[in-house]
């Protein structure tokens, strides 16, 4: 049998593997190059919201949070204290995740969700997170949509407009955004009494992206903008397309229903976690990692879920873990876990790497007693086996000597409501 270390280094799929330092310099470069609106770069979507404004008090707004599988809406009012009120609060599943679907009944199907809420009040702040390009009015028109929604139609559509259209309420004032902007906001406003530099969204669950303060002057796409003020970046970090692929990257990706989309988050996400390491642990049955028996069975495993290759990882017994009942021989046993550890220890310099770009990129956060605010939503973020810790290392240890930044992490819960309520009441 051969070595799963020797396997792993053959492949170059160790953490080692990964050259932060270059990383960060391509990744900082396609920021650049996004900003000045370059194919093949990074989008470095403008939201033209402002992270500095106060946000109206005692006024309550419908927040929406659309993104993966779950529609959700509710009531939300800041108060003058800055507690946040939640109430009638809804969640459905979203549209044409079951079967393909016109334009038409996919903003229909959202305005019946949302219709007795939009009747209590005059403004919607809508999380939508799917690509999407924000204009000016802070609608949106959809790029594409990702996370399996099927409503082809409804590609290059203004979303706001036409749901207000279908809502038959043109007069509301609508404000879109994506999660990981609602993510800052929310992130921003829970952090009042402190003071902090800059702030950055970042998720990390199912998908992956990041969001950051720039200045107007630096977004040179847009050259109607207030050079003296600076506006949230969603950068769409999850479609950086210069990651540092393995050969088994190259090939998981061309199997997936988008080959050449989303490279990098397919080298970490929760949606795709999974699916690469059965495909790495395939390849390392297909060299001769494996006993005979366990090789047959790895062979048989048809899909590979991010949370039972996370819970096999950390000793967790699961009903139906589908490793548990293939992998029996304890050599095996150990091999296996060293493949999965490996690629959650590539994945956390790869994370690593990419926010530190970030950090370095905004400029901001060079005294201790200013960091730049980090908020986070993700449960891949919090919950695979040692990636936080291991994130942290990298990062700090990036983020030191003439490139030491201050940064401190942050959680909020819903987020996505939350901030999307936010973006609503700022004037």
């Amino acid at each position: 049998m051969r070595s799963a270390d020797d396997f792993l280094k053959d492949h170059k799929l160790l953490a080692s593997d990964v050259d932060m330092e270059e990383l960060v310099r391509i990744f900082t470069e396609d920021m650049v190059l996004g900003l000045a609106g370059k194919p093949g770069a990074l989008r470095m979507i403008p939201t033209y919201i402002e992270a500095d404004n106060d946000f109206i008090k005692d006024t309550t707004v419908l927040a929406i949070d659309a993104g993966g599988t779950n529609f959700r809406a509710a009531l939300v009012t800041i108060t003058e204290s800055g507690s946040v009120s939640v109430s009638d609060a809804v969640n459905y599943r979203m549209p044409g995740l079951d079967r393909e679907i016109t334009g038409k009944e996919f903003f229909r199907t959202i305005a019946s969700y949302i219709k007795p809420l939009a009747e209590k009040t005059q403004r919607i702040g809508f999380c939508f997170s799917y690509p999407t390009e924000i204009l000016p009015d802070k609608d949106g028109r959809l790029i594409q949509f990702c996370k399996e929604v099927q409503a082809p139609e409804v590609h290059g559509q203004l979303i706001g407009k036409t749901l207000l259209e279908t809502l038959g309420t043109s007069d509301k004032k609508i404000v879109l955004l994506n999660d990981t902007v609602a993510t800052l906001l929310a992130g921003k406003s829970a952090s009042v009494g402190r003071s902090y530099d800059s702030f950055i969204g970042f998720i990390l669950g199912t998908g992956t992206n990041t969001c950051y303060i720039e200045q107007n002057l630096n977004v040179l796409k847009k050259s109607d903008l207030n050079s003296d003020r600076s506006q949230i970046i969603n950068i769409e970090s999850g479609d950086f397309r210069r990651p540092p692929r393995t050969d088994l990257d190259i090939e998981f990706g061309n199997s997936t229903t988008d080959p050449g989309s989303y490279k990098f988050e397919k080298m970490f996400s929760g949606g795709y976690f999974g699916g690469l390491t059965l495909f790495v642990l395939k390849a390392a049955a297909n060299k001769g990692v494996f006993s005979k028996e366990t090789e047959n069975r790895i062979q048989e495993i048809n899909e590979l879920l991010t949370w039972e290759a996370n819970s096999y990882l950390a000793l967790q017994a699961s009903t139906g873990n589908i490793i548990m009942g293939s992998v029996r021989d304890s050599q095996d046993t150990e091999s296996c876990r060293l493949i999965i550890n490996t690629l959650i220890d590539r994945a956390a310099k790869l994370v690593a790497a990419s926010m530190s770009a970030v950090v370095l990129k905004s400029g901001k956060g060079k005294s201790a007693d200013r960091p730049v605010l980090i908020t986070v939503e993700g449960t891949t973020f919090y919950k695979l086996h040692n990636f936080r810790s291991r994130f942290d290392k990298y990062l700090s240890e990036f983020l030191s000597g003439d490139k030491k930044r201050n940064v401190e992490f942050t959680e909020v819960a819903q987020s996505g409501l939350i901030g999307a309520a936010l973006a609503a009441l700022i004037d």
